[in-house]
């Protein structure tokens, strides 16, 4: 993997130089960031159909849902301003001009904005956020030969050329049951929930386990009732008891995971005795704060990344980001890095999808050839307050897992 030289730059620019550079790209920057760690950029401007973000050349499209109700606009402001930051960030080396359209989070938006970005010249579509709007907006960018990095993470959209940028829930397998394996808890007991993220959690295990060499003891899925989850929870402690299980893996976030951790505390697990595994969705102070989850390890993205994007978001736009913006600020950084470059050529499957990867706000990734991605990941350990990481995440691609 190339990295992003920081000779020349100022000390504040050296601190977050890692997340700036994908590949890097920007190795012959030079430029010194002014004292608030950003550049001044080019303010938005009213276009055709949207706003206009830079003046460069090469010409990128960003679909957000910018009318949508809920929540969603939000995101999509907080995308857009992320985006802008990198443009600031990048100042002097990103040749590029970023055409604002809002997709309305429909997909039949998601196809009027991705046409309309094409017959302005847009070379690279970055978004939309929901699965039916990816799927909308690549019907028109494919046959235009226009590539997409999305923000869904459902993987049934990715494609060639239709990449997803977002977090996906078969990176949090690969790590937390690769770098458990590496530490001699090999017999895993599963408890996922009945629905569509059960499943991917569920194939996603069974391929990691093969390549791993742990063994699946059992798999249970429970439904929504408590009921049904203290049933499922009680027959893995029978097996935890029996010393038939090593580990359990209990992705679940929010109010699942403390609650399942409960019954298995009651039933007789003990931290000691059984290894609690989650994944990313344990990333959240309800379960840090989780008494019967003391112990438990969990991946996650290295936080000092997104708290220093999250500081710089802040001293410019006067509001802390939501988590997702950090997508926004790496998927402009991308392109600015691969047209800075390769010129025309930036944008081609072999840059996109290059297997030595980018660094981006939260570590290390790379799209693969069926759009999907692989993220390296840190793990850390409960302990009922705030999380200790345990183990760094990898820096590069040479080995998954455990580094």
């Amino acid at each position: 993997m190339g990295w992003f030289r920081t000779e020349g730059l100022g000390e504040r620019a050296r601190a977050f130089a890692p997340m700036l550079a994908a590949l890097g790209l920007l190795a012959a920057c030079s430029s010194t960031l002014d004292s608030a760690g950003v550049a001044p950029g080019t303010p938005g401007t009213a276009a055709a159909g949207g706003e206009t973000l830079g003046n460069g050349t090469v010409r990128v499209a960003l679909l957000v849902p910018r009318s949508a109700p809920g929540n969603a606009g939000v995101i999509a402001t907080n995308l857009k301003n992320a985006a802008d930051l990198a443009l600031r960030e990048y100042q002097g080396q990103a040749n590029l001009q970023i055409l604002v359209k809002d997709d309305r989070g429909t997909p039949e938006g998601a196809r009027e904005a991705a046409s309309e970005a094409i017959a302005q010249g847009a070379e690279l579509i970055i978004g939309p956020l929901f699965a039916q709007s990816v799927v909308a907006a690549a019907s028109v960018a494919r046959p235009a030969g226009v590539p997409v990095v999305a923000f869904s993470t459902d993987t049934s959209v990715a494609a060639r050329n239709v990449y997803l940028l977002s977090f996906l829930p078969q990176s949090d397998v690969d790590r937390i049951i690769g770098y458990a394996a590496g530490r001699g808890k090999r017999s895993i007991a599963a408890l996922l929930p009945d629905n569509g993220y059960g499943t991917v959690m569920q194939a996603a295990l069974q391929r990691v386990a093969t390549t791993s060499g742990a063994r699946i003891v059992t798999i249970e899925r429970y439904g929504a009732d408590r009921t049904a989850m203290q049933q499922k929870a009680e027959t893995v402690a029978k097996l935890a008891q029996s010393g038939q299980v090593d580990a359990v893996f209990m992705p679940d976030g929010g109010d699942a995971a403390p609650f399942l951790g409960q019954v298995l505390s009651a039933n007789g697990v003990r931290p000691g005795q059984v290894q609690l595994l989650g994944s990313g969705q344990w990333d959240d102070p309800r379960i840090a704060a989780a008494p019967a989850l003391k112990g438990g390890w969990y991946p996650a993205p290295d936080r000092a990344g997104f708290a220093a994007f999250a500081n710089r978001y802040q001293g410019v736009f006067g509001a802390a980001p939501v988590r997702t913006a950090s997508l926004g600020y790496d998927a402009t950084s991308l392109a600015a890095g691969l047209s800075s470059r390769f010129g025309k050529d930036g944008f081609k499957p072999a840059n996109l999808a290059s297997p030595n990867g980018f660094i981006g706000v939260d570590g290390a990734f790379r799209f693969l050839p069926d759009g999907t991605n692989q993220r390296q990941l840190a793990v850390y350990e409960l302990g009922g307050g705030t999380p200790v990481q345990i183990e760094r995440a990898p820096q590069t691609f040479a080995r998954t897992g455990s580094s």
